[in-house]
């Protein structure tokens, strides 16, 4: 976008000149259109997007022998002059080389004077924010009220370095990166206009690596074609500018993935010898392990990507988690800074590809905080502890995949404590059901049979009742008084499934309420002549007090 494109273009217009930047395209052709021209403008943007050739195309529109116009002829003295870079009346000033105020006091000399052949004196400074503090408070009455036959077109890629003052006197154009797409498609039709041939794959390539920048595709493009001959291929691009693709990438990560950590690292020391520097493969993995994990994300754009979704083996998107792929990334961008500081990049780059092949078992520290604090748990109230990651663990079971998680031989899932601490104890209550006449008295014994019964079945709730301090059981109510807050937590996720028990084992079809202990009160006053923190430590460790 901004690069003119006349190879098989007679009349090159303006709309030509600039693709893609549409909002720039349509103010300025309106405001040529209305004869509405400010005294400066500022173009702004990345690098390689066309601001200093829409300056020249803008400074051809003003100039024209046919204009001012939006469709300048190109053929006329004044368009020809602009073109080769020679008019006497459109001046280009390297803002980076004329830094100082001496050379805007040229400027400002120069202005007073009016164009020789043209309509208006053009001055484009490129790289204006190079401009030092006193240049650009020289320039500043001139910008301000210059004649009127005299127009300022900034271009800079860094706005924010241009003084305010500056700013608020220019109409401001921001052009914007190139997609990947449209790079692909203006390089396609360079290829047919010029008779070549080209892999789609090899374009594609091309435009990634131009980042979001004409200027840097042609260069890049122009390079290629001057090896490839009237063939462009991807195979000719990778051996000759010694790049590691995406094939030879995902082959070696496939052979560390099944523990071929010795064949992986010969693929690699191949790749070396072809030419592919360390620093060049440390880039290539971290781009394809952020291509695979932006994958199983579910993006599919190509531009975001920086590759191509079909190239990537599908079967490779199984092997790994996402938060493994993420630690093969960070692996592969801790490597890249460690390498400049290394005794030989190569011993890094192969003591990371010897870790790649364990990354099946690599996980982060909170899945490892998460385990540990879940195993913690379960030895604390005695519950089974499962074998299932925590982070699976700890995933809320959907309503549709309730009954089939509580279904006799399902493992118990872990749950935090949310409940705030209180001193007093609070009772859970559900919704009473309908009250009916009791069959069976629930007692302390009562638990006790149904802890077997839950044991034929391979549940592992019925550990919970091991939990039970005390069972109170009235015509309409059922009262289960636990010993400590994380069991109660764990019944009231599975209080219907309790209901049902007691229901087909009992007979109860009453309301259910689970609580918890009360705290006991602690004094500090002695009863018979023992201190009450003895006889706790008594208990705890389940001894006897000799006197």
């Amino acid at each position: 976008m901004g690069y003119e494109v006349t190879a098989t273009r007679k009349r090159p217009q303006l709309f030509d000149a600039l693709i893609g930047q549409e909002f720039v395209v349509s103010t300025i052709k309106s405001s040529i259109e209305q004869g509405r021209f400010a005294h400066a403008y500022l173009f702004s943007g990345p690098r390689g997007v066309g601001k200093t050739s829409s300056a020249r195309i803008l400074a051809k529109a003003l100039n024209c022998e046919q204009g001012p116009t939006p469709y300048p002829c190109g053929v006329c003295s004044s368009c020809r002059e602009i073109t080769a870079g020679n008019s006497t009346d459109v001046i280009e000033i390297d803002g980076a080389s004329n830094t100082s105020v001496n050379d805007v006091r040229i400027i400002k000399d120069e202005v007073l004077f009016p164009p020789q052949s043209s309509r208006y004196k053009i001055y484009i400074i490129d790289e204006v924010h190079m401009l030092s503090t006193s240049a650009f408070n020289a320039l500043l009455k001139t910008i301000e009220e210059p004649p009127e036959y005299v127009l300022f077109i900034f271009a800079t890629t860094e706005t924010h370095k241009v003084p305010a003052t500056i700013r608020s006197r220019c109409q401001q154009f921001h052009f914007q990166l190139i997609s990947l797409e449209a790079i692909k498609e203006i390089l396609s039709q360079t290829v047919q206009e010029m008779g070549l041939e080209a892999e789609d794959e090899a374009l594609f390539w091309i435009a990634k690596e131009s980042t979001g920048s004409m200027r840097d595709a042609y260069t890049l493009f122009d390079q290629i074609v001057s090896f490839s001959g009237t063939k462009i291929t991807m195979e000719s691009i990778l051996k000759k500018l010694g790049i590691s693709g995406v094939d030879s990438i995902q082959k070696i990560v496939s052979l560390l993935g099944q523990g071929e950590t010795g064949q992986g690292i010969s693929h690699m020391n191949d790749l070396m010898i072809s030419g592919v520097s360390v620093e060049q493969a440390v880039k290539d993995f971290a781009a394809f392990f952020r291509s695979v994990l932006l994958i199983k994300r579910g993006i599919t754009s190509e531009s975001i990507l920086g590759i191509q979704p079909s190239s990537i083996d599908r079967s490779l998107l199984n092997i790994y988690t996402e938060e493994q792929i993420e630690a093969a990334l960070q692996l592969f961008l801790h490597l890249y800074k460690d390498i400049r500081y290394s005794l030989e990049p190569r011993y890094e780059l192969e003591l990371a590809l010897s870790r790649l092949s364990y990354l099946h078992q690599m996980a982060s520290s909170s899945t490892l905080l998460a385990s540990v604090r879940e195993l913690k748990e379960s030895l604390v109230s005695g519950l089974p502890i499962t074998n299932t990651p925590a982070t699976e663990t700890r995933k809320a079971i959907p309503d549709t995949q309730k009954k089939e998680a509580e279904q006799p031989g399902s493992p118990l899932p872990s749950f935090e404590n949310k409940r705030e601490k209180t001193d007093a104890p609070v009772p859970q209550e559900q919704e009473p059901t309908e009250e009916k006449n009791v069959v069976k008295h629930i007692t302390q014994d009562t638990l006790v049979d149904l802890i077997h019964v839950m044991a034929h079945r391979r549940d592992p709730l019925g550990n919970l009742f091991h939990q039970v301090s005390n069972v109170d059981h009235t015509d309409t109510t059922l009262t289960l008084t636990f010993a400590n807050q994380y069991s109660l937590d764990s019944s009231k996720e599975h209080l219907e499934k309790f209901r049902n028990l007691f229901r087909e084992e009992c007979g109860f079809e009453g309301r259910l309420v689970c609580t918890i202990e009360a705290p006991k009160e602690h004094s500090t006053a002695k009863h018979d002549g023992i201190d009450p923190t003895v006889k706790q430590i008594a208990s705890m460790f389940r001894g006897t007090i000799v006197e």
